[in-house]
C-alpha cells in the first residue's frame, strides 16, 4: 500500500495526535486533552501515553504478528499499563486516554478496528464508500454538553464508551470491520480535528473522501484550518490537533 499523512497541531500547542504506519498497515490515534485541574493519577501526559500506545502497537505489526486486531491491540495497551503502573494509578477514571484507529492488510482482507472518534473510510474499487465509526461517545446518557462526571462515568464502561487507556479489555469492545483485499482501493483515516469538516462545515463523507483523495492529507488540514478562523465553533475550542491519512491499494 502507499501510504500518505499529514498531522498537525492546534496552533501554540503540543499535538496530541500520533500517526506510525507500515508497508500493509497505519495507526492512528488522538489523545484526550486533559480538561484544566482534573488530577489525572499520572506523572505522565497525554502525548507520552499517545507515543507510547502506538510505538507498542506498532512494533506488534510490524513484526507480522499473529492474533486479530482486538487481541494486538489489547496487548499494547496493557504492556504501556505495566510500563507506568509503578509511577501512576491506573485506576483513577481519569487517566490520560486516546482514540485508537487500526486499518491492516492481512490474509487477503483489509481489516479495521476503531475505538472512539477517528473514523475510518473505505472507498472500493467500484467507488463505493462505506465508513467505519464509533459513535458511541456521541450517545451518552443525558445527551450533550456532557460534564466531566457523565464522561468519567461512563469512559470504559457497557453502555457508555471506550477508549485506548488504562483497560487492555477497552479493545475487545472496538468497532472492526473487514473487506475483500481485492475489493478495496484506497482507505482514509482521520482524527475528529479533521472530521469537523463534517460535523461543522458541511462536508459529507464522499465530500471528505474525494478531498482528501485528489489534494492530499495536508490539504485537508489547510481547509480545516481556514474554516476554523473563518467560522469558530460555538462552545469549542477553536483549533484541535488534526491528522488525515491516505492508503492506497495496488492496482488490481
Amino acid at each position: 500500500m502507499q501510504i500518505t499523512y499529514a498531522t498537525q497541531a492546534a496552533p501554540g500547542t503540543v499535538n496530541e495526535d500520533c500517526v506510525v504506519a507500515g508497508p500493509d498497515w497505519a495507526v492512528v490515534l488522538d489523545g484526550a486533552t486533559a480538561p484544566a485541574g482534573v488530577d489525572s493519577g499520572c506523572v505522565h501526559d497525554v502525548a507520552w501515553l499517545v507515543r507510547r500506545l502506538a510505538g507498542a502497537l506498532g512494533a506488534r505489526l510490524a513484526e507480522a504478528a499473529g492474533g486479530s486486531l482486538p487481541d494486538l491491540v489489547a496487548d499494547a495497551i496493557g504492556q504501556v499499563c505495566a510500563s507506568h503502573a509503578g509511577t501512576c494509578d491506573l485506576a483513577n477514571p481519569d487517566s490520560p486516554s486516546s482514540t485508537l484507529a487500526v486499518t491492516r492488510r492481512h490474509g487477503g482482507r483489509v481489516e479495521c478496528l476503531v475505538l472512539a472518534d477517528s473514523p475510518i473510510a473505505v472507498r472500493g474499487r467500484d467507488g463505493s464508500l462505506q465508513v467505519v465509526e464509533d459513535d458511541r461517545l456521541a450517545h451518552l446518557p443525558g445527551g450533550r454538553p456532557y460534564s466531566l462526571e457523565q464522561v468519567r462515568a461512563h469512559r470504559n464502561r457497557q453502555n457508555g464508551f471506550w477508549v485506548a487507556s488504562s483497560a487492555p479489555e477497552a479493545a475487545h469492545q472496538a468497532v472492526t470491520a473487514a473487506f475483500p483485499e481485492s475489493e478495496v482501493g484506497q482507505v482514509a483515516m482521520f482524527t475528529d480535528g479533521v472530521t469537523r469538516l463534517i460535523d461543522h462545515y458541511g462536508y459529507d463523507w464522499p465530500g471528505l473522501f474525494e478531498t482528501v483523495r485528489t489534494g492530499g492529507p495536508a490539504h485537508v488540514i489547510g481547509l480545516v484550518r481556514q474554516a476554523e478562523r473563518a467560522r469558530p465553533i460555538p462552545g469549542a475550542k477553536p483549533h484541535d490537533d488534526a491528522t488525515a491519512l491516505l492508503a492506497t491499494a495496488p492496482a488490481a
